[in-house]
């Protein structure tokens, strides 16, 4: 029986093998997206300075008053939106995308369809 651990496991070796080869600058900045059972979390990075430039949850003020449960494929499209909003507002719209080693499916392509759809080319 496949256990929840070895999921887990099996994802931060997808992850890490990924994240060799995705690297952020500051022209082209890293889209990193974390989800857990209850909300999905979204990042750009700059990874040569080492700093976020703009974030984006379900736990957000804007988007928690509007969305009831955040581990779903509808909130993961709102998160989208805000990140592309926030990204296109600093002024960045080329952006790499690190799913984190999940696959490119459900609440994660619904991130990244929304982000595109709002301005983010990837």
């Amino acid at each position: 029986m496949i256990t929840k651990a070895d999921k887990n496991k099996a994802r931060l070796k997808r992850r890490f093998r990924v994240r060799k080869k995705i690297n952020g600058t500051a022209a082209r900045p890293r889209l990193s997206v974390f989800r857990s059972s209850k909300h999905i979390y979204a990042q750009l990075i700059d990874d040569v300075a080492g700093v976020t430039i703009v974030s984006a949850s379900t736990k957000d003020k804007e988007l928690a008053a509007s969305i009831g449960n955040g581990g779903n494929v509808e909130s993961a499209s709102k998160v989208g939106e805000l990140i592309a909003k926030r990204a296109v507002a600093k002024g960045v719209s080329d952006v790499v995308f690190d799913r984190g080693g999940y696959l490119y499916h459900g609440r994660i392509q619904a991130l990244a369809d929304a982000a595109r759809e709002a301005g983010l080319k990837f």
